[in-house]
This record gives structure tokens, sequence and C-alpha cells, in this order.
């Protein structure tokens, strides 16, 4: 599972651990908040991360909203929905990282 996750998140992880288990919980406090299944959430993560133009967490997003039951389609328009609000160059990147993560997926 680590395989994909930069050295320096896991060394943040590993120096700050408390800190880290305390974003942890507030994380599923958050996820847990409201009646959006997973993939929806997820879904909706990916594009605020795309409007951050946030490479770590669109390809985070992109990762765990396949695992939640999304799909490469939904992905994809979600993606393609940021480009008249985030701008194309975003949105290329965005799609260049999804495909990133897509190749490391399969």
């Amino acid at each position: 599972m680590n395989e994909y996750l930069p050295d320096v998140y896991l060394g943040f992880r590993a120096r700050f651990g408390d800190v880290a288990a305390k974003q942890d919980a507030l994380a599923a406090s958050i996820d847990d908040a409201g009646p959006l299944d997973p993939r929806t959430a997820r879904l909706i993560k990916l594009g605020v991360a795309i409007g951050a133009q946030s490479e770590g967490a669109v390809r985070s997003n992109v990762r765990k909203a396949l695992d939640a039951g999304a799909s490469l389609a939904e992905v994809e328009q979600v993606i393609l929905l940021g480009m008249t609000t985030r701008g194309f160059p975003a949105t290329v990147a965005a799609w260049q990282w999804m495909n990133e993560v897509v190749g490391e997926h399969r």
C-alpha cells in the first residue's frame, strides 16, 4: 500500500506520529459527517484537489476514488469539469497525473 506514498509524507508521519493520528481521526470524522457515499465524496475531493492544483492530492484522490468504485470515465469527467473553472493547463496536468496513477493502479 505504501509503495506510492512519497518519502516526505512517510517521513512526516514517522516524525510526527501523534499529529498524523489526529489528522487521520479528523479525516475519518469528516468522511462520516454526512450523507455522501465514499465514491461521491472522493470524486468531490478530486475536484477540490484539481482546483488547488495539488499534484499529491489529485493523485491520492484518483487512487481513492477508483478504490471506492468510481469508474475511469467518472474520474475523467471530474477532471474535464475543472477546465472552465481552473483552466486548460491545470486540466491537462490533472489528466497526466491521473494517467500515471491509473498506470500504477493496474
